[in-house]
């Protein structure tokens, strides 16, 4: 279970706020389009995993150590997308996606980003 925990991620549920890579939610009308919002992080390297990670390319495999450094950043991105959305007044965020890039060659930056929006259940 612990490995699940360290590589997997995702919205928490008790958040209030719903997050979905989709332009709709089934059984849900969009009420009001509030606008973009942003959840960013930066994250820098390690240099012990950056030596592991060196020597596993040697041999292959996956980079466990960045793998999880990776979920835990998106995770970070996502939680601050979703305060941003909940302060301007939404319940949900639409077309949720991802963008990471090098950040001057020192670290990684993660911007989970979408559409904040207020949604109710259809009658």
């Amino acid at each position: 279970m612990s490995e699940l925990n360290d590589f997997g991620g995702g919205q928490d549920p008790s958040g209030g706020v719903l997050v979905v890579t989709t332009n709709d939610v089934p059984g849900h009308r969009v009420v009001r389009v509030i606008g973009e919002v942003f959840g960013l992080t930066v994250r820098s390297r390690h240099i012990g995993s950056q030596i592991g990670a060196g020597l596993k390319s040697l041999m292959g495999g996956e980079l466990k150590g960045l793998t999880k450094t990776l979920v835990e950043t998106r995770n970070q991105a996502m939680e601050r997308l979703v305060e941003q959305a909940r302060a301007r007044g939404g319940n949900a965020v639409l077309m949720m996606r991802f963008d990471v890039t090098e950040a001057a060659d020192v670290g990684t930056e993660v911007c989970a980003y979408g559409t904040a929006a207020v949604i109710e259940p259809l009658d």
